[in-house]
């Protein structure tokens, strides 16, 4: 997929290094002084095997801010620590992104570079391995949105609040978000907050600035980074006002946190939602967050919203095939294997994913409002599952039985490998690949390639992959064992509901799906299936005939 230039530097390259190349999964962190070009560089070179995750960011507002970790908690840790510091840096990214090392796309290497002006300041820069300029979007031109008035906007909040869907605060939310000051939307939040009284009016304020935090739309001349921001301000400001669970009660929600840990009991009175401040729990073991989310279900509590993630791990771990009635909303920097081994209950993560995800999961429904890290669902044997945006390495490794996902953006390799979850039309598992992403104003555009790794659906025995593919760019080359087939009725009917759910969760319509390059298509000229090749019929020969003999010339054929 390189040019022909590239691919001979490549090939020198490997003559000369391949002796001497790390043993075991790594990654590159490096800094360097280019005295040349009178700059500072930042380069981060991510693991070609795909077994050590690389998370990269870029912050573009009033300060400049590029950041390579393992993990994306690390990078909200560090952006929320420079906020405690100086407001002009933002606790939320413009830009994230995994890599994928050797992509032939960028070669999974990027370079944030620091470079002098001459007014004395300096302009940081971030370009992949071939030498492309990577930019956090910016939404359309301003002028182009309606602007809205603050003080119209709060007169009209508690009409808002009065629907519970959160539906009628969400659609002025988002005109706000483009025609408002981001200060004016700032005063707009903190208007909602001193609104919501009741537990009615805290129902439709928490779904309404959900939507605001999972949906994409115009922000005009904000950065949706901002944007983000006061949302989430605004959401925990909210859940900071529900009585603590160490009180009477009286409301329909209750709220627990690390002080308050030992108070969790049954649910009393209206009682329904426990809140939990999971910030100051430790990330794993016995006193853990998820641990009191499992104690607090075993108590009677079928509805948890959980805040403030710095990491904790597990959340969902735990829940039997009995928690078909629990629901947990997860909101912050959720940690790696979440919903691990879950087997029933729903979970919903509003925003990014770490790694080890829903591994051995059995059933149940995980949606992810955002990216989701390293070997996801490994060994998953069942579940519903809903990716909003891209997965990273090993999505999908040795699932059995019946797990089904929809991944809406790309991966970045081994997708499925070793999938051995049977025939999907007669009860098998399967991944839905749309290969699509939002731009900056919430359009949903199509990605270059579906897929642009190798290993698609690797040695695997069982199971499909239905790909959004309708230009054909994936080829025979990417695949190990794995054959393509031109979707049939029965397929599309079996993928079509996923798909409706799909739509309903992340609004994106299937209409949009099947439409290629301004032409509505039919499902078989949009996606196509990856199912094990076909065996090929072996017939029985003598010796002589294997080894080519001809008995009329006795001479080898």
């Amino acid at each position: 997929m390189l040019p022909r230039e590239k691919q001979e530097v490549y090939k020198r390259i490997q003559q000369a290094h391949i002796h001497a190349s790390p043993d075991g999964p790594w990654f590159f962190i490096i800094a360097r002084n280019d005295v040349a070009s009178d700059s500072f560089q930042l380069m981060g070179i991510t693991d070609t095997a795909m077994l050590r995750p690389q998370v990269f960011a870029l912050q573009d507002g009033e300060v400049q801010v590029g950041l390579i970790c393992s993990e994306k908690q690390a990078i909200d840790a560090t952006l929320a620590s420079l906020a405690r510091e100086d407001s002009r840096f933002c606790t939320v990214a413009d830009s994230y992104w995994n890599a994928r090392g050797g992509s032939y796309t960028d070669g999974g290497t990027f370079v944030f570079t620091l470079k002098p002006q001459d007014d004395g300041s300096y302009k940081l820069s971030c370009a992949d391995k071939f030498g492309r300029e990577r930019r956090a979007e910016k939404s359309g031109e301003p002028k182009a949105y309606e602007p809205v008035a603050l003080d119209a906007a709060s007169e009209n909040i508690p009409a808002l609040l009065s629907d519970q869907s959160g539906m009628a605060l969400f659609e002025l939310l988002k005109s706000a978000a483009a025609g408002m000051s981001y200060e004016d939307f700032k005063s707009f939040c903190g208007s909602i907050v001193s609104n919501t009284q009741t537990d009615a009016q805290r129902a439709a304020a928490i779904n309404g600035l959900t939507f605001m935090k999972d949906r994409r739309y115009p922000t005009g001349a904000n950065r949706r980074a901002r944007i983000v921001e006061s949302v989430m301000r605004t959401l925990t400001a909210i859940f900071e006002s529900v009585p603590s669970i160490a009180g009477d009660g009286g409301s329909k929600y209750a709220r627990v946190d690390w002080e308050t840990r030992d108070a969790v009991r049954e649910p009393m009175g209206d009682e329904e939602t426990l809140i939990v401040n999971g910030h100051d729990f430790p990330p794993e073991g016995d006193e853990c967050d998820a641990r009191l989310v499992y104690e607090a279900y075993e108590k009677g509590w079928k509805k948890f919203i959980c805040y403030g993630y710095v990491g904790q791990r597990f959340l969902g771990a735990g829940l039997g095939p009995e928690s078909i009635d629990c629901r947990i909303d997860a909101y912050g920097s959720t940690g790696d294997y979440l919903a691990s081994g879950l087997d029933g209950a729903e979970v919903v993560v509003h925003g990014n994913a770490q790694d080890q995800l829903a591994q051995i999961m059995r059933g149940g429904k995980l949606v992810i409002h955002g990216d989701v890290g390293q070997t996801f669902m490994y060994g998953a044997k069942g579940g519903d599952v809903y990716i909003k945006g891209n997965a990273a390495g090993r999505p999908l490794i040795n699932a059995v039985g019946r797990p089904r996902a929809i991944i809406n953006g790309t991966c970045l390799d081994f997708l499925a490998e070793s999938f051995m979850a049977g025939d999907p039309l007669n009860g098998g598992g399967f991944v839905i690949l749309n290969g699509i992403k939002f731009d900056a104003d919430g359009n949903v555009v199509d990605l270059d390639t579906p897929y642009s790794g190798s290993n698609l659906f690797s040695l695997a025995s069982g199971g499909a992959i239905y790909v959004r593919d309708p230009h054909n760019t994936l080829d025979d080359e990417q695949l190990n064992g794995g054959e393509y087939f031109e979707l049939s009725d029965a397929d599309w009917n079996l993928i079509e509901p996923y798909l409706t759910e799909n739509e309903q969760l992340f609004d994106i319509p299937i209409s949009r799906l099947l439409t290629v390059d301004g032409e509505a298509l039919e499902p078989k000229k949009v996606y196509r299936k990856v199912a094990p090749a076909r065996k090929v019929a072996v017939s029985a020969v003598s010796d002589d005939d294997a080894a080519g003999y001809d008995e009329d010339d006795g001479l080898g054929g």
